[in-house]
């Protein structure tokens, strides 16, 4: 085996804990167009796909209880980043998503960097951030 390859291809999927099993899967439904391809109703979870990645969600157990995620003080996932298309398909999901109130606009799109690319954050049920990228 070479070292200098990459050893792995690519995500398979995703796996988020949230304190709303049905408010994080309605998210990802309504608003990104997410089909449900699995559940496992005792775990519980919930098993989306856009075509591309699996997003898992999974039922905190106790989620009242639970630690809010502080991306500067904890280790773990800073945000998820998913691909949008284009500009133009960014900032029609911008104008979706401002209105809703299941999510949380952090920022429009705007230059990711001197990259050509866009982005825009959001935080979704669970209080998780969103990144959204478009070329």
């Amino acid at each position: 085996m070479n070292p200098t390859h990459p050893r792995t291809q690519g995500a398979h999927h995703i796996g988020l804990t949230v304190p709303d099993l049905g408010a994080a899967r309605r998210f990802f439904a309504e608003a990104l167009g997410f089909d449900t391809v699995g559940e496992v109703p005792d775990y519980p979870a919930a098993f989306l796909s856009d075509g591309e990645i699996m997003i898992t969600l999974w039922q905190a157990e106790n989620p009242d209880q639970a630690t809010p995620f502080d991306r500067r003080a904890n280790i773990g996932l800073h945000h998820l980043a998913l691909r949008a298309g284009d500009a133009a398909a960014l900032a029609r999901l911008h104008d979706a998503l401002a209105v809703r109130d299941d999510a949380s606009v952090e920022f429009a799109p705007e230059a990711l960097g001197d990259t050509g690319l866009q982005h825009m954050m959001v935080r979704i049920p669970g209080n998780i951030r969103l990144e959204l990228v478009a070329a």
